[in-house]
C-alpha cells in the first residue's frame, strides 16, 4: 500500500470524467488499498480515485465507529467500497456543510439529497447496494460527484455560501444509519 498525492482544485484531471471499469483485477485492488491509505492519512471520510489522478469510476467512503457515554462500541467502523457507482434513488433536501480533502481549507453549504440508494461493484465485481441517510447519504454523492468532474463548490450559488477555514476547524461529522440492500 501506498500514500497518493491528492490533487487539489485547479488540476484539470479532477475536471476528467471517470472511465467505467472493466477488470476487477489485482491492480484495482492495489487502487482501492492505496486510496483507503491515503484517505486515512489525510483524516478523510472519502476518496475518489480522481482525486488521485487516475480517472477510474472508483471512490471509497469510511464511516467512523461509534460509542456511547459508557464507551461501549453502538456502531463499527464501515468502509464501502463503490466500484462504477450509481445513484439509483434520492429523497428529500437539506442544505449540507461539506468540505473536500480537493479544496483544502475551505468549507460550503451545498443543497444535498438526504436520503440515498446506491448501486456499485465491489472490488471483486459483484453488485452491492447500499441505502444512506445523512452525512453518509451526502459522502455517497460527493464522491460520485467526483467521478462526473464535479467538485461541491461547483453546487454553490452564493458567495457567502463558501467560506475559508480557521486552522483549528474541524466539521462535525455524524453518520446516519445505513442499510446495506
Amino acid at each position: 500500500m501506498a500514500v497518493r498525492q491528492i490533487l487539489v482544485i485547479g488540476d484539470e484531471r479532477l475536471r476528467q470524467k471517470a472511465k467505467r471499469i472493466t477488470r476487477f483485477d489485482e491492480s484495482l485492488k492495489t487502487l482501492i488499498d492505496d486510496m483507503l491509505e491515503t484517505m486515512h492519512e489525510a483524516n478523510g471520510l472519502g476518496l475518489a480515485a480522481t482525486q488521485v489522478g487516475v480517472p477510474l469510476r472508483v471512490a471509497v467512503i469510511e464511516t467512523p465507529e461509534e460509542r456511547d457515554e459508557n464507551g461501549t462500541i453502538t456502531r463499527p467502523k464501515k468502509t464501502y467500497i463503490l466500484c462504477n457507482p450509481e445513484i439509483i434513488k434520492r429523497s428529500g433536501e437539506e442544505i449540507m456543510e461539506e468540505g473536500c480533502l480537493s479544496v483544502p481549507g475551505y468549507a460550503g453549504r451545498v443543497l444535498r439529497a438526504t436520503d440515498v440508494l446506491v448501486k456499485a461493484r465491489n472490488a471483486q465485481g459483484r453488485e452491492v447496494r447500499y441505502r444512506g441517510s445523512g452525512l453518509l447519504a451526502q459522502a455517497f454523492q460527493h464522491e460520485l460527484d467526483h467521478l462526473d468532474g464535479v467538485l461541491y463548490v461547483d453546487h454553490i450559488q452564493n458567495p457567502e455560501d463558501l467560506w475559508q477555514l480557521s486552522r483549528e476547524e474541524e466539521p462535525e461529522e455524524e453518520f446516519e444509519e445505513e442499510q446495506e440492500m
